[in-house]
């Protein structure tokens, strides 16, 4: 029985639970292949997903979910959001009485539109704490300054997760939004795939910072329909994770688009790579989002088109450029 499990053993899963062992609490791993869990358990190392980081000799990792999460204190998702409910089916009859679920995944269901709080709550009956902000893991395994944020609806548990994951190097903020929160480490991976494609296609500092800062009027744009508090889009959940997921080699979203501008197919990309870029399946949700709401994502809307109905990535440039005028502040 650990103190805390984290469930999806991926880079960012993988450099949690590194996190966690490091302050010496009892932290247990689950990955879904028997023969990465062992693989970790004898080197010391994800060599599939983080490879080269050596991982805290008290770290335990499995491939048995039950054991994993069985009375756990805090239970740390990091499953990609498409696969949640087929992994976590399971966690309910498991879950410790007070247990406290931690949700860092980012992305939006397809199809049910829900982000990975309301998955959580519909499979489990319990409210998550988001866990979300500007954090490549290779760098935080490094142990790099970074700041992210909590977000939660229980003042108590938020604090509790605060705790938990604040550390020397990685500093934890608390935040009440977690809409917000949610869609601002989801939507900002559809701007990032732009960014790669703008890049790939040389188009410029100016054509990206544009990106940026539209894209940033997109988030707040779908935000505000959602109900989620603008400000969030201006912390570390939306703009600090914005420009570094559109701006760095490190972002799977961003490298996935620098591929769709080399010519590359979508399904060519991913199947080129064990890595899930959340951003491809977030673009149609969004996409759908938008039109559920009534708001307008052009950038949105053209990574969609790019990527679902291979259009060209030089034509969806042209046609953002090319739409209708329109105020900066006073229209969509």
């Amino acid at each position: 029985m650990s103190y805390a499990a984290v469930i999806g053993a991926g880079s960012w899963g993988t450099t949690l639970a590194g996190l966690l062992a490091g302050k010496n609490l009892d932290v247990t791993l689950w990955a879904l292949e028997q023969e990465l869990a062992k693989k970790i358990e004898d080197t010391r190392e994800n060599n599939l997903y983080l490879p080269g980081v050596k991982l805290p000799d008290n770290l335990k990792a499995t491939s048995d979910f039950d054991k994993a999460v069985n009375g756990a204190r805090f239970v740390i998702n990091v499953v990609p959001t498409q696969y949640m409910r087929s992994v976590l089916a399971g966690a309910p009859k498991l879950l410790a009485k007070g247990a406290i679920i931690v949700s860092a995944s980012k992305g939006i269901e397809r199809e049910t539109f829900k982000r990975p709080s309301e998955i959580i709550k519909e499979i489990t009956g319990l409210e998550s704490v988001v866990l979300s902000g500007p954090s490549f893991a290779k760098e935080v395994a490094a142990g790099a300054p970074t700041a992210v944020a909590v977000a939660g609806s229980s003042k108590k548990d938020l604090l509790l997760v605060q705790e938990l994951m604040n550390t020397s190097f990685f500093r934890v903020y608390t935040n009440s939004d977690v809409t917000g929160v949610e869609l601002g480490g989801a939507l900002k991976n559809v701007i990032a795939i732009a960014a790669g494609i703008s890049d790939g296609l040389g188009l410029g500092h100016n054509a990206r910072a544009a990106l940026i800062t539209r894209g940033l009027a997109e988030m707040k744009r779908l935000g505000a329909a959602m109900g989620a508090n603008e400000q969030t889009f201006s912390g570390l959940s939306g703009i600090g994770d914005l420009v570094l997921t559109c701006t760095a080699n490190l972002s799977r979203n961003y490298s996935f688009g620098l591929k769709l501008a080399s010519g590359m197919s979508a399904t060519e990309i991913a199947g080129s790579s064990r890595s899930v870029a959340e951003g491809v399946e977030t673009s149609r949700s969004a996409y759908g989002l938008a039109g559920k709401h009534g708001v307008e994502l052009p950038i949105t809307e053209q990574v969609y088109r790019v990527i679902f109905e291979g259009k060209s990535p030089r034509e969806a440039v042209t046609l953002l450029m090319t739409r209708t005028l329109k105020g900066e502040f006073n229209a969509q």
